[in-house]
């Protein structure tokens, strides 16, 4: 969470229980990567509140542990687990091979960021109400546009009405954190998008329910 440790410590467990109850009401395996993501967004804004107390109580050592926990789920973990989450509900032969297609730009864009955290150290600071993380390789446009394409561009493949919707509001979120928030972008759209996850709750929770209404005689 971008404004402090409380918020981000709210924000995890919230996330987190909301995360557990939506496994719980899967009915399929093919829906449980889909409803883990509350869970793991959880974890990660969980990460960015320890990171938070770091700077609080000037912990440098656990500091540079959370900092890549944290850059973990945002710059490895999301572009690899979108593509394969949205690709498990698909049951349409020619779009399951698209998503396999955009899995593949996820594991490639996954494991070269994962080698610039590893190879360029990343540093977090605060400026401000927001926790920026300087990683100056994410920020070139062929790694964001490769990103992109994996955690939204994969959702618009879907044969599912909500997985589209939901990449699209993905997608809106992101310009509007890089325009509003350029400097603190990674942090920000992290919050909206865990934020934007409890729509996967709310899906899973009545999607019985719109499936009677579409059903129902006029």
């Amino acid at each position: 969470m971008c404004f402090s440790a409380s918020a981000s410590f709210i924000a995890g467990t919230s996330l987190s229980a909301v995360g557990v109850a939506t496994l719980k009401r899967t009915d399929t395996r093919r829906e449980q990567p889909l409803a883990a993501i509350p869970l793991l967004f959880g974890v990660q804004q969980l990460a960015e509140g320890v990171l938070w107390l770091t700077f609080r109580y000037d912990a440098p050592l656990l500091r540079q542990m959370m900092t890549y926990l944290y850059t973990g789920f945002s710059h490895v973990l999301w572009p690899m687990y979108v593509p394969f989450a949205m690709g498990v509900l698909e049951t349409v032969r020619w779009r399951k091979r698209m998503f396999a297609a955009i899995e593949g730009v996820g594991i490639a864009v996954g494991f070269y960021l994962l080698l610039s955290l590893v190879t360029h150290s990343v540093v977090a600071q605060v400026l401000g109400m927001h926790i920026v993380y300087v990683s100056p390789l994410f920020y070139k446009v062929p790694e964001v546009a490769l990103y992109l394409t994996a955690t939204c561009g994969s959702c618009f493949l879907s044969s599912h009405r909500f997985v589209r919707q939901f990449g699209a509001v993905a997608l809106v979120s992101f310009v509007a954190s890089y325009l509003a928030y350029s400097w603190a972008f990674v942090s920000i759209w992290c919050f909206f998008a865990a934020v934007l996850s409890l729509l996967i709750y709310v899906h899973i929770r009545f999607r019985h329910l719109r499936a009677r209404h579409s059903f129902a005689p006029a």
